[in-house]
C-alpha cells in the first residue's frame, strides 16, 4: 500500500506550513507529513519553504535574519501564524510520521537535538521521523549528530545521484521528483534497500500512474486523492 504524504501539511487545501493546514492532513487521514525548517534569528527552528517571508506572508525580509517574535507577527493569509517546529510535533503527537526538510543553512543540528527531546523525554521513536535535504552537508551533520536519525536524500534532477548519497550516507530512503522515475532506477533503488517516496503528485493521471509502480509514499498538496 503507498503512503499518503501531506506536502507542508494539505497545502492545496489551507496555506501551507501552518498548523490548520497540518490538522487538515491529520483529518485527511495521512500516513506521514513533510515540512520545510530554517532557523531564525533567535534561535528557533521555525516551519516555512522559502530563504524570504515575501512570498507567503504580508512581510519581507530573511527568515534567518527575522527573530521568532518578529515573525510570530507575520500573517500568513490574512490569518495564519508561522509555526516552530516544536508546535507542529505537538500537534501532530504521532499522529503520523514527519519528514522535516532541512530546508536552511545549519539546521542539522537543532533539528537533531529537538528530535532527541522528543524520543528521549516525550515518548517518540526514532520511526516518527524521517530527515530528508537537498543540502548533502546538512544530511552529513545529522548522520554525524545521531546516525539513529532516518535520512532521506532529496533530488530534483537525478535518481542516480540520489541513490548515490545514499549509499554515502546510508540514507533511509531516497526523495525523487517524481518525474525522474523508471522502471529501471526504482528496481536500482529497491535492490539497495532504500524506501522512494516521490513528490509533488497532484494530478489523478500521475497518481495513478504512480501506484501501479512499487514505491512506498507519495508526497502531494491534497492527499486525499491518493
Amino acid at each position: 500500500m503507498v503512503q499518503k504524504i501531506g506536502h507542508r501539511g494539505a497545502k492545496g487545501y489551507i496555506p501551507e506550513n501552518t498548523l490548520e493546514s497540518f490538522q487538515k492532513a491529520l483529518d485527511l487521514g495521512v500516513d506521514g507529513i513533510e515540512l520545510d525548517v530554517h532557523v531564525c534569528a533567535s534561535g528557533e527552528l521555525v516551519v516555512f519553504h522559502d530563504f524570504t517571508v515575501d512570498r507567503v506572508t504580508n512581510g519581507s525580509g530573511e527568515v534567518d535574519k527575522l527573530t521568532l517574535s518578529e515573525l510570530k507577527t507575520l500573517k500568513i493569509a490574512g490569518e495564519l501564524q508561522i509555526p516552530t517546529l516544536a508546535e507542529v510535533f505537538d500537534l501532530i503527537n504521532r499522529k503520523c510520521w514527519i519528514n522535516v526538510e532541512l530546508k536552511g543553512h545549519d539546521t542539522a543540528q537543532p533539528t537533531c537535538e529537538l528530535i532527541e527531546k522528543y524520543v528521549t523525554k516525550k515518548g517518540w521513536t526514532y520511526e516518527d521521523f524521517i530527515v530528508s535535504s537537498f543540502q548533502k552537508d546538512e544530511l552529513e551533520k545529522t548522520r554525524a549528530h545521531n546516525p539513529k536519525i532516518r535520512l532521506a536524500t532529496l533530488s530534483q534532477a537525478s535518481v542516480e545521484q540520489a541513490l548515490e548519497w545514499a549509499d554515502e550516507l546510508s540514507a533511509y530512503a531516497i526523495h525523487p521528483h517524481f518525474s525522474l522515475l523508471t522502471d529501471d532506477n526504482i528496481h536500482e533503488a529497491k535492490k539497495k534497500g532504500y524506501k522512494i517516496n516521490v513528490w509533488t503528485v497532484n494530478h489523478y493521471e500521475d497518481i495513478q500512474r504512480l501506484e501501479a509502480h512499487i514505491i512506498d509514499g507519495i508526497i502531494s498538496d491534497f492527499p486525499d486523492r491518493l
